[in-house]
């Protein structure tokens, strides 16, 4: 029996603002049903590589495919109907609607009032706290809150892929180690996600295969025992 295809697959990807390339050739894969991290600097291209996934700098060459289609000229608003959803850097909560209101945008494509209440329920079964505070305005959250916001309003799609940008930047060490715990349940319940992250420990501790972007090119990937002793990984994150 054959292995199934990927959830997601770049191919020689380039990617370039003007003239100048920030992706250079990146290939990589997430399988379905699994955690794939991308690790790399601030500088690396981890930022450019999601928006090349998401259809808002489109690769000068190269392809995306997903699901088995090409979606590398799709809009952006077609490849999260299709099942890609981001949680993006820095959380970006909407500060002046509420709870329930930020959640809902995540939904903003159901029309059933009842897939929608359906939706929540599961969102608030695994952030207690955001049922707590579904009246309060998002903007009044700690930054721990809002990432469980964050990650929420990202479940409302129902996705079959999450890409999650840098979710331990800025949060303390203690919503640190819960954020990445949320991770590893919702990749329990059958989400795939792809990960992009500078915490090395943490990323590496719940993913399954990786990559590592150095300068815009891959420069290491395997599973994250070989990644652990990959030089390329010591040196840059172990010392």
């Amino acid at each position: 029996m054959s292995a199934a295809p990927p959830q997601l697959q770049l191919s020689n990807v380039y990617t370039a603002y003007d003239k100048a390339d920030v992706l250079t050739d990146v290939s990589l894969s997430v399988d379905v049903g699994r955690i794939t991290c991308i690790l790399g600097s601030n500088g690396s291209g981890k930022s450019t590589l999601i928006r090349s996934i998401l259809g808002l700098t489109r690769p000068r060459n190269g392809s995306v495919v997903f699901g088995g289609r090409d979606i590398t000229h799709l809009p952006t608003h077609l490849i999260n109907k299709i099942g890609v959803a981001c949680i993006p850097e820095g959380r970006k909560v909407f500060p002046k609607l509420t709870v329930e209101e930020n959640l809902r945008i995540g939904a903003y494509r159901e029309r059933d009032g009842g897939v929608i209440a359906k939706r929540l329920e599961h969102v608030y079964a695994i952030f207690p706290r955001l049922r707590e505070r579904i009246r309060q305005l998002g903007g009044t959250m700690s930054g721990g809150e809002q990432a469980m916001l964050s990650i929420g309003r990202g479940l409302m799609s129902a996705p079959k892929l999450l890409l999650i940008d840098e979710p331990s930047l800025g949060l303390s060490p203690l919503f640190v180690q819960e954020t990445f715990n949320v991770i590893k349940r919702i990749n329990d319940s059958g989400i795939t996600v792809l990960l992009v992250e500078q915490n090395v420990h943490q990323t590496l501790a719940i993913s399954h295969y990786g990559y590592v972007l150095m300068q815009g090119r891959v420069v290491a990937s395997g599973t994250m025992a070989s990644l652990r002793d990959n030089e390329e990984v010591k040196k840059a994150y172990f010392g």
